[in-house]
């Protein structure tokens, strides 16, 4: 199972771990892209961040985070992404996250794993007739 329960979410982000969600696809000035949002646990506070990068539609590219970003703010720290907001609280930082990205609350993932998502959203746009 890919997705995490509020429950496990919430204790991923208490135990030091990063989750994140795929959001899909997007047009940005004309480009393929996508977007995912991030919490990141540090300090005792939760970052949480949005991610718009150029969508390479390959489906054997995972690592998110080393695609090119088309946001300005990121050009600077590959990587981080657009800062939404910071909070003490892992619950409160996982509602900011929904209620400013239409993230889902059944859609969390452990670090890393929205790449799997990306993936899995190549296959389904070319369906079992195209090649990978």
């Amino acid at each position: 199972m890919r997705y995490l329960t509020r429950q496990f979410a919430t204790g991923a982000l208490r135990r030091g771990n990063g989750i994140e969600q795929f959001l899909g696809g997007a047009h940005i000035d004309g480009e393929l892209a996508i977007r995912w949002v991030a919490i990141s646990p540090g300090n005792r506070q939760y970052r949480v961040s949005l991610h718009t990068v150029q969508d390479p539609d390959d489906d054997q590219v995972g690592d998110l985070p080393n695609l090119i970003s088309l946001d300005p703010v990121d050009e600077a720290y590959v990587g981080e992404g657009r800062q939404l907001g910071v909070t003490e609280d892992e619950t409160e930082a996982m509602t900011l996250a929904e209620r400013l990205t239409d993230a889902r609350p059944d859609r969390w993932v452990n670090h890393a794993v929205a790449g799997e998502e990306y993936m899995d959203y190549v296959r389904s746009r070319r369906g079992p007739a195209q090649p990978t």
